[in-house]
């Protein structure tokens, strides 16, 4: 892929599309489970989670001239929540193990690579910081009187990510100067 293709504005559209097909089918997933529809709820649910898994390898290019490694890393978290999200949807997990705890790191990581961006705005970045710390905390039995604020943190967070991109976009330019360095 070169420079021009990661970094086009109409990728960062892709990526913001993938993310709101992901919101979309993860909603429609959970609303049909929970009204007892449980093997099309199942199979939107994978369908979600596929586009977790674009979308992930879509991130590691964006963010990859920030930092490889750590782009890297952000994506096997990712990877490894998405296997263990649809492993989990079939009991294939002993109980106990959470994507929740990944996808944390992985929030944790987005953050934090946005943040050293120079083309996505910093504030996007502290609160995917903050959508990363809210969903560890989440993820502990003493927090359940904090669940739905930590889970309106986290959507919140990752709405904002998901419109910025498909809205604005990302600084192509800045993303070029980054990418130069890298």
């Amino acid at each position: 892929m070169t420079l021009d293709a990661a970094a086009s504005p109409r990728r960062s559209r892709t990526i913001g599309i993938v993310y709101l097909i992901y919101f979309l089918t993860a909603i429609l997933g959970e609303t049909l489970h929970s009204r007892g529809f449980l093997v099309v709820g199942n199979a939107v649910s994978l369908i979600g989670y596929g586009c977790y898994v674009a979308l992930t390898l879509l991130f590691y290019s964006l963010f990859k001239p920030v930092n490889a490694s750590l782009s890297l890393i952000a994506a096997c978290f990712s990877l490894v929540g998405c296997i263990i999200g649809a492993l989990g949807m079939f009991h294939l997990l002993p109980t106990g193990v959470s994507p929740l705890l990944f996808f944390a790191c992985y929030c944790l990581l987005i953050g934090y690579l946005i943040m050293r961006s120079i083309f996505l705005p910093r504030v996007l970045g502290a609160m995917m910081l903050l959508a990363g710390l809210g969903w560890l905390i989440f993820s502990l039995p003493a927090a359940s009187h904090f669940a739905a604020y930590l889970e309106a943190l986290g959507i919140l967070a990752e709405g904002s990510l998901m419109l910025w991109l498909l809205v604005i976009g990302i600084d192509v330019r800045r993303w070029k100067q980054q990418a130069k360095f890298a």
